[in-house]
């Protein structure tokens, strides 16, 4: 279904009264997308419970470093490199939180914590070296053309040579979907200056979630045909927003990542909401719905159930996602 088909079904749904949820989208969407400001400047503050509580002050701190450099673009790295796993260690010996190679962290690595040793797996010295690293780039490339943090970033992926080379973000397809990929995810971990945009794709997503009301919940479903068509909370999400063209990964904390973050009284229909044993950690995030409006969400709560309608407010509730296109692409596929 086209996005613009998906607006017209949902828009008809609502006229001949088919449904409360469908009235909700129309009444919330419309008045709130009314009062919406464009336009957020870039925000030093990160997005509650994005980063893990543990390493959420070393992110803050060390990510004011340098101009070029922000905590909510850190934080991005991080989550690009490992998914905040102290112990993440890739085929190519890239180690740590922030997955240094042995020769990087020879040059680059720093005792974060005074402890007197240089530890690449301790993310006390870690964080505090990726955010120097990021800012021996930014200096090496200070006086380049363009957006510092752009080159920055593009230092990190292609090197400070190429950059100046070619006077910023070099023509390597790799490195301007890395420069992208960060920046994108940065409007994740950041905590929103203002308003944000609705999502076009908003009514489609609720529209498929409608359809599947009363279809008994399955741990671990997608909606195959071989599973029946039914679903889990995270497999429900994904494929209501799959099927108005936007991809999200399978599980649940990682699609709080996917767009930036309403505040509860800034939500709209088609926004993802989250519930976390840990209110301070998305990566504990252990169930998703689609908010429809009126404080209710359509979810699949848990085996024995099936695909309801659910109030949001409980003691679980963690925080909400508005899902863009731009910010599901950027996500990892390895975290």
């Amino acid at each position: 279904m086209t996005v613009r088909k998906a607006w017209i079904v949902a828009g008809a749904a609502a006229a001949a009264g088919i449904s409360f949820v469908m009235l909700l989208v129309v009444g919330v969407y419309v008045v709130a997308g009314n009062v919406l400001n464009s336009g957020a400047g870039r925000s030093v503050g990160l997005a509650k419970g994005a980063v893990p509580a543990a390493y959420r002050d070393l992110v803050q701190k060390w990510g004011n470093l340098c101009p070029a450099l922000n905590p909510a673009l850190l934080a991005a790295q991080l989550y690009q490199e490992s998914g905040f796993n102290p112990n993440a260690k890739s085929p190519a010996k890239a180690e740590g939180i922030a997955q240094f190679i042995p020769g990087t962290w020879a040059s680059h690595g720093i005792d974060g914590d005074g402890d007197g040793d240089r530890d690449v797996w301790d993310p006390n010295d870690a964080i505090p070296s990726a955010a120097k690293y990021d800012c021996s780039l930014a200096s090496y490339v200070k006086d380049v053309p363009g957006d510092p943090t752009h080159n920055m970033l593009a230092s990190y992926n292609a090197g400070a040579y190429a950059v100046i080379k070619y006077g910023g973000v070099p023509p390597y397809r790799e490195t301007q979907n890395y420069v992208k990929t960060i920046t994108t995810l940065e409007e994740s971990f950041a905590a929103p200056a203002t308003r944000v945009d609705p999502s076009e794709q908003a009514a489609g997503a609720i529209y498929y979630a409608q359809k599947k009301l009363g279809t008994p919940y399955l741990w671990g479903g997608t909606g195959t045909a071989e599973q029946g068509g039914r679903f889990d909370c995270s497999g429900l999400t994904q494929a209501a927003y799959k099927s108005v063209g936007i991809t999200l990964p399978r599980v649940a904390n990682d699609q709080y990542n996917a767009g930036p973050h309403p505040s509860r009284d800034e939500l709209l229909p088609g926004d993802l909401v989250f519930f976390s044993t840990d209110p301070n950690n998305s990566r504990a995030i252990d169930h998703v719905g689609i908010y429809v409006g009126g404080g209710y969400m359509i979810d699949a709560p848990r085996t024995g159930a099936v695909i309801r309608f659910d109030p949001i407010d409980t003691r679980k509730y963690f925080g909400a996602t508005r899902v863009t296109e731009d910010g599901a692409k950027a996500l990892p596929t390895h975290v």
